[in-house]
């Protein structure tokens, strides 16, 4: 390694191959390729450099010129880094849905951040990034269908794994995909230089897009045609868009996954704690589900295999998600047990005089009477009041279509709610006429039913049917069976019907 980088670029590859020893699984040799250890905190970093040095060469990609490119974040910071270096300015567009670490990541690298609404997914924000690129000429990256970022991953992540196991062969690779570009990068020179190792691909259990043998359309340029009908949110953020990219849709074509991985939500989440507590491996939701695909290689394998698996990115751009729910900011009462242990600098001892609690804020006459007029509306009673990117919101969406139940949605995060003051404002109107802070909270004539859960059960015992009878509506809710089946199944992956009833509604 040189000791001086000419910059920061030249730092981006080369990460370590580390053996597990808590987490592998008896009888087999299980590896992670660790790819947090690039400047920018994945994996997409070599996907970025790949995309703008190849761009610069065949001329496509101007001095100065303006890039954009659609993306959940992480490609967007490798971008963002890459441009910074390079002097280019960077546009991303990105759905609402991913964590907001990563915008600050972006806007702190100097980009500009484009917000597309999550009910659009990933198709909304690819739409909104062409768009642009149109209208004042920018440069498109097109991540999903640009074959510099395979013909990178081919030139550096292959090669550094094929030199990593020349000893001894690799019997399986593990990845998950995004891009696809990774994966096709990587599978096309194991088959070449290793054809006895298996290439598994890994894709969240309740989203199977490759493992549901349905097709992918696109159009002439490579760009999906269509959301595919198999995607639904997942957790995991980067992974399996809402289309099969046409860079993962080669690797299916060449026949080069030997084959797919399903993975729970919750054995990503559970796996990634793992790896940070057991192994000392701070990495997000992703490289926990690789992990996850890897040790259900493992069950199976024989005995001696040596498995490698692929650990995207950091787990510090996942703060607000899932992964970190749990962790508090404030002492545990094992930590204050410690603390009190010695005599010095006791956090135990209650002030002389405690503080008053501060007063709940209550809501404006006009947010009031806002979220009044909208119950009140004879002409659509049933009214949703929502977050575009909740799970249980989604879950809501998803009964009332199937039943056939004509409502009105209000999206808190929406486009009439862009000015944040006004949302929380109306949002605390909605909390004091319904009696819960969390949303989803639903309205029948004027009556408030209650959150995601009392929908459900309100279906399941009969009540919601009687609710929308006297309002003249005939939906059919007879024939759903359990509610609770609506919820995502990375939630209650034993099913709705053994799944017992899940905590109080969250807004996300």
């Amino acid at each position: 390694m040189k000791p001086i980088h000419d910059s920061i670029l030249s730092t981006i590859g080369n990460t370590p191959v580390i053996r597990l020893n808590a987490l592998a699984p008896d009888g087999v040799e299980l590896f992670v390729k660790v790819e947090s250890f690039n400047p920018g905190g994945s994996v997409k970093d070599r996907l970025a450099l790949g995309i703008i040095e190849a761009a610069e060469r065949d001329g496509t990609l101007k001095p100065g010129q303006t890039v954009i490119e659609a993306t959940s974040g992480n490609t967007g910071i490798g971008l963002a880094l890459v441009c910074a270096a390079k002097g280019y300015p960077l546009v991303v567009t990105m759905a609402e849905s991913f964590s907001v670490e990563r915008r600050k990541l972006l806007r702190m690298l100097g980009a500009k951040v484009v917000l597309t609404p999550a009910s659009e997914k990933g198709t909304g924000m690819l739409a909104k990034a062409a768009e642009l690129a149109e209208t004042h000429s920018w440069f498109l990256a097109r991540q999903f269908e640009n074959e510099a970022g395979p013909d990178f991953h081919s030139a550096t992540t292959a090669k550094e794994i094929v030199t990593n196991f020349a000893d001894a062969p690799l019997d399986y690779f593990v990845t998950g995909f995004g891009t696809g570009g990774t994966l096709k990068g990587i599978a096309r020179v194991l088959k070449a230089t290793s054809p006895s190792t298996k290439v598994i691909a890994a894709e969240p259990d309740n989203s199977p897009l490759l493992g549901s043998g349905i097709a992918q359309g696109y159009q002439a340029d490579g760009s999906p045609s269509a959301s595919h009908p198999a995607f639904r949110p997942h957790p995991m953020q980067g992974w399996s868009p809402d289309f099969i990219p046409k860079l993962a849709g080669d690797v299916i074509s060449a026949g080069h996954i030997d084959a797919i991985q399903p993975v729970s939500g919750d054995d990503a989440i559970r796996c990634a704690r793992d790896l940070a507590r057991k192994e000392g491996l701070l990495v997000g939701i992703t490289a926990g589900a690789t992990l996850a695909a890897a040790i259900a290689v493992a069950r199976t394998a024989p005995k001696g295999a040596r498995i490698l698996a692929m650990l995207p990115d950091t787990g510090e751009r996942y703060l607000s998600t899932p992964l970190f729910e749990g962790i508090s900011e404030e002492m545990s009462e094992d930590e204050k047990a410690i603390a009190s242990s010695t005599p010095r600098f006791r956090f135990d001892a209650a002030p002389s005089t405690p503080a008053p609690a501060a007063a709940p804020v209550a809501a404006s006459t006009a947010a009031v009477a806002h979220v009044d007029a909208i119950v009140a509306d004879k002409a659509q009673p049933v009214v949703l009041f929502a977050m575009e990117w909740c799970e249980f919101c989604w879950s809501v969406h998803r009964l009332f279509a199937k039943a056939g139940i004509a409502y009105r949605t209000v999206n808190l995060d929406g486009p009439d709610y862009r000015d944040a003051d006004w949302a929380a404002d109306v949002r605390r109107a909605v909390g004091e006429r319904s009696g819960a802070p969390t949303i989803p909270q639903i309205f029948i004539a004027a009556r408030h039913l209650g959150g995601a859960t009392e929908t459900f059960d309100a279906c399941n015992d009969g009540t919601l049917a009687a609710l929308l009878t006297e309002i003249d509506q005939n939906a059919d809710t007879d024939s759903l069976g359990n509610a609770y089946g609506f919820l995502p199944k990375w939630l209650h992956p034993r099913g709705a019907a053994a799944a017992p009833k899940p905590a109080p509604d969250q807004a996300a």
